[in-house]
């Protein structure tokens, strides 16, 4: 029997000991631990990209602070627009930018750690009972 994804199978093997019999509950345990998996990858990915928007701001900012000119205006994108700003206002706009990026990447972590916890508690479960007849560890292909 196959679960939603492929690296987490049961498998029926011929020399096992034990016939395994897959209850509901087993099923919908496999079923979660799939969607968690899933949902785990996402997040991370999502992780990713704030992180690179995160040093895309930050390099800016060291752009903006190696200016000389104090009174250029400069273009800070808002939505589809560029708005012109003094420089030191651009760099408080950038700061407070990289500040909602961190929090948001700090609870996008938390998130992932939540889950991590979910399928560690799901895995000693299915382990438990299916021994070596379940694979879930996740395919580094």
């Amino acid at each position: 029997m196959y679960s939603p994804q492929s690296s987490l199978e049961v498998r029926s093997d011929a020399e096992a000991a034990e016939d395994v019999n897959v209850t509901f509950e087993d099923q919908q345990k496999i079923n979660k631990f799939a969607r968690n998996t899933s949902r785990i990858t996402e997040l991370k990915e999502e992780i990713e990209d704030k992180k690179k928007q995160l040093q895309n701001l930050e390099d800016a900012c060291d752009d903006i602070m190696m200016l000389d000119d104090d009174s250029l205006l400069i273009p800070y994108q808002i939505g589809d627009v560029f708005i012109s700003h003094p420089q030191d206002e651009t760099q408080e706009m950038l700061e407070e930018a990289k500040k909602d990026l961190q929090g948001e990447i700090g609870a996008l972590e938390s998130r992932v750690e939540s889950i991590q916890r979910v399928l560690s508690d799901l895995k000693v479960q299915l382990y438990a009972k299916f021994g070596n007849n379940i694979n879930l560890e996740a395919d580094d292909n």
